[in-house]
């Protein structure tokens, strides 16, 4: 198996998972690094590129190779991060500032609409496909050169998360498609290139990096990054990626129809289709595979939301589980399945961290309505769990508007360990979902497209044939579907009521006036 193994590292919002992987996709080894997310004002999220993205892929390749593997087994590297950032270099590739996060950091919100009134929403969208958002990473920059004019003008460079690691193995400043599809209002959706039409008060487009497909390489690992991870120089590394694209090739989401739904700390959904499918309430991008565009989408809250609730309002069951009990959220599942479907009365807006698809709107935030002295934790619990499944639907149903329909669900992430949750996300839906048999996560699509890239995977068949298998088909209860859908047709109504009132507390809890 000399130099044929294939190591796939991700980094997520709070944690980072590296596989080493056999060419067949048997799993020969796996690791995984907790962090932190550094929150330092109210609406923003930013990782230390350092301690975070390189320090925890030179960690885990410590720890995957281990006394077992060395670098000269390892043929081939992909990384992939949450996505998209953004991170300022200088010229010794020197990180000049904290990396600012994806759609979670909502600062550049008066960017936003400055340039919408400076160039127009309607041409800014033909471009790049996408409306101006959160996820945008063009009004990042230009908040940059705005609030921080010394980091602005100290920068050589501007790049993503997997950019910074692919730049630390290599040398090479390089970016996926995939990615550099969301630093609109800088990127061609459909000549797949950077362009210059609205960059002149944003940022000069020869500071952003080379494009590249998230199965190519783009180098090979240096003497230096060699001697910090136990990699064998020259080891070829491919161009790196967005995390949630890396994931739905670990499932085998990469044919036009097949969808995602990621239940991570947020909720990610990817629609493979042939063509861009422009839409201003989505996300259209180039795939991370050559030839296919896809749809997209996330929810700011679905695991940061179950996280905040065990955290916040859980504390009885996580002194349980300290004390050798059951699991924290496995504790508040039961409460919660003990609840009939509508949680008898009461609906959860899940928008604790604003909102993004199909909403865009940074400044909703969360809130339970129709609570009673009758209601329990369980009931807020599964209302928890309802609201973020009537956010799915809200993105399929909008897809759908689209004219482009999902034909298949696969659900990933952490929270697909979670049956409740999943059930009730289908009979929400009235849709099934696939669920792999193994659900690693983006690490092992890196390790699958570190194969292709190479050689070492003969081709994309591969996927289907060896490295995907699933597990089950999850179908939907059609008896409950009459009780969600009238249940969804509140939580529609009830956030376009209240908007006006959940922004002006979104100002007040800004520290703003009315």
């Amino acid at each position: 198996m000399a130099g044929e193994l294939l190591l796939g590292v991700d980094i997520g919002t709070y944690s980072s998972k590296g596989v080493v992987c056999a060419p067949d996709g048997q799993v020969l080894a796996e690791a995984t690094i907790e962090h932190g997310l550094s929150l330092p004002r109210p609406g923003w999220a930013e990782h230390d590129p350092d301690a975070i993205w390189w320090g925890e892929f030179v960690g885990l390749t410590r720890a995957l190779l281990g006394e077992r593997f060395t670098g000269d087994d390892i043929g081939g590297v992909a990384v992939s991060a949450i996505g998209a950032c953004v991170l300022p270099i200088d010229a010794k590739g020197r990180p000049l500032r904290q990396g600012i996060l994806y759609g979670i950091d909502t600062r550049a919100n008066e960017e936003i609409v400055w340039l919408n009134e400076r160039f127009g929403e309607a041409s800014m969208f033909d471009l790049g496909g996408m409306a101006l958002t959160s996820q945008a990473i063009g009004p990042k920059i230009l908040w940059m050169r705005r609030r921080e004019p010394e980091v602005y003008a100290a920068s050589r460079m501007f790049l993503a998360s997997s950019s910074y690691m692919v730049y630390r193995l290599t040398g090479r400043l390089v970016m996926d498609y995939h990615t550099a599809s969301y630093y609109n209002p800088l990127f061609d959706l459909r000549n797949l290139r950077w362009d210059g039409r609205f960059a002149e008060p944003i940022v000069e487009i020869d500071r952003l990096p080379e494009l590249l497909w998230a199965d190519q390489i783009a180098g090979e690992v240096t003497a230096e990054a060699a001697a910090e991870t136990g990699l064998k120089a020259g080891t070829p590394v491919t161009a790196g990626t967005i995390d949630a694209a890396a994931e739905a090739v670990s499932v085998g989401v990469v044919n036009p129809g097949d969808m995602m739904v990621m239940y991570g700390t947020t909720m990610f959904f990817i629609h493979v289709t042939t063509e861009p499918v422009p839409d201003a309430r989505m996300w259209s991008t180039a795939f991370a595979l050559p030839g296919r565009y896809s749809i997209e989408g996330g929810m700011s809250t679905a695991g940061a939301l179950t996280r905040w609730f065990r955290d916040t309002l859980g504390r009885e069951e996580l002194a349980d589980e300290a004390a050798g009990g059951p699991n924290a959220y496995a504790a508040l599942a039961a409460s919660a399945a003990s609840v009939v479907p509508g949680s008898d009365g009461l609906v959860c807006l899940p928008y604790f961290a604003g909102e993004r698809t199909p909403i865009n709107d940074p400044d909703a935030r969360g809130v339970y309505a129709g609570l009673t002295l009758s209601h329990t934790k369980g009931h807020l619990y599964r209302a928890s769990l309802e609201g973020t499944a009537y956010g799915v639907r809200h993105n399929l149903e909008t897809m759908s508007a689209m004219g482009a329909p999902p034909k298949r669900l696969v659900a990933v992430g952490g929270g697909a360990k979670n049956p409740l949750w999943m059930q009730i996300v289908s009979d929400v839906s009235g849709l099934p979902q696939d669920v792999p048999e193994r659900t690693i996560g983006a690490s092992y699509g890196d390790a699958f497209m570190a194969g292709l890239a190479t050689g070492i995977v003969s081709g994309q068949d591969a996927l289907q044939r060896d490295w995907v298998t699933l597990a089950m088909q999850l179908q939907p209860n059609p008896a409950v579907r009459p009780v969600y859908d009238a249940y969804y047709r509140v939580y529609r109504d009830l956030y376009v009521s209240a908007r006006d009132e959940l922004h002006a507390l979104a100002r007040l809890g800004d520290g703003g006036n009315m």
